[in-house]
């Protein structure tokens, strides 16, 4: 992920067009977004377009806009998403579902620059950037790839491939704190983090938010335990089912995880009150709290008791 996040950097400042590729839920959307706003181009639309959620029937209107009277109900000129997005970013989520007949049309505008309105003859110049994603095979010659080639190789000059949370399981900590921010509840015990680190989550990181904003919901104190989770997350994991990947070799790695889990079985003994979690640590109340922040598990600063 770091890695992505220095590709980022210099994807943004390019104009080339990107193709992301991941499993549904691993963020591509939020990626094409960072892209955008990390462009000089952040001053402009980002429009966003479901390839999946629109009839086939209404995509090209949709995409490139239409004339009055180009078809049924079609009562006054409309704009489409590629007038919208002018000077800025379109993002085609889905792009593997896009139909046939209109990846031709998009090939077109890709190589061109250029568009018609359903029902018009005049051409528009549009200045846009283009980002598509998708969660099915695209690539030439992968079975299964549903996009002709010519319209992979205009969409994927830099190509992005997220990896699903499974792949990097030391992330899920560092996840399970960014979505606890400015909730009541701050903290996950031990016991439920091993849980939450060793599921496989086939809906990677909408699906573990979706469960942490379900036990922040349940959990009556400021630590989320094992009962707070879904019952499919209460078994004790297998011993093999949460194997290190490459980040978890980290000595510094290894020793922050252990210093968070001892923070987290802290403040669990002494029921969230921080002084008394401090005295069980052997360290300051200041030098605590400036652990609290740097793990994620910072909140009101203010116990129960001093």
């Amino acid at each position: 992920m770091r890695q992505l996040r220095a590709l980022l950097d210099k994807v943004a400042n390019a104009p080339s067009s990107v193709l992301i590729s991941g499993e549904t839920g691993t963020g591509k959307e939020l990626v094409a977004r960072a892209i955008h706003a990390y462009s000089p181009r952040a001053r402009k639309p980002f429009v966003a377009v479901n390839q999946a959620a629109l009839p086939p029937t209404l995509i090209e209107s949709e995409l490139f806009g239409h004339e009055r009277g180009a078809f049924t109900g079609a009562v006054a000129r409309r704009s489409g998403r590629f007038e919208a997005a002018a000077g800025g970013t379109l993002f085609l989520d889905e792009i593997g579902d896009l139909d046939p007949s209109l990846q031709s049309k998009l090939l077109r505008v890709v190589q061109e620059g250029t568009y018609e309105r359903v029902g018009g003859n005049d051409p528009i110049t549009g200045d846009v950037r283009l980002i598509a994603a998708t969660n099915r095979p695209v690539r030439p010659g992968a079975a299964g790839a549903t996009l002709r080639e010519e319209l992979y190789y205009r969409l994927a000059v830099i190509e992005i491939e997220l990896p699903p949370l499974r792949a990097r399981r030391s992330d899920v900590p560092l996840l399970v704190a960014h979505a606890l921010r400015g909730r009541s509840a701050r903290a996950v015990s031990e016991a439920a983090m091993q849980r939450l680190v060793a599921n496989p989550w086939p809906g990677n990181v909408r699906e573990l938010f979706h469960v942490l904003e379900r036990a922040a919901v349940l959990c009556a104190g400021e630590v989320i335990d094992v009962g707070d989770l879904p019952d499919g997350l209460r078994a004790d994991p297998a011993p093999a089912a949460a194997p290190m990947d490459d980040d978890d070799l980290s000595l510094h790695g290894a020793v922050a995880r252990l210093e968070r889990q001892l923070i987290v079985r802290a403040l669990e003994r002494s029921k969230g009150n921080r002084s008394a979690a401090a005295r069980l640590l052997g360290i300051g109340r200041p030098q605590l709290y400036a652990k609290l922040e740097e793990h994620g598990l910072s909140g009101s600063r203010g116990d129960a008791t001093e």
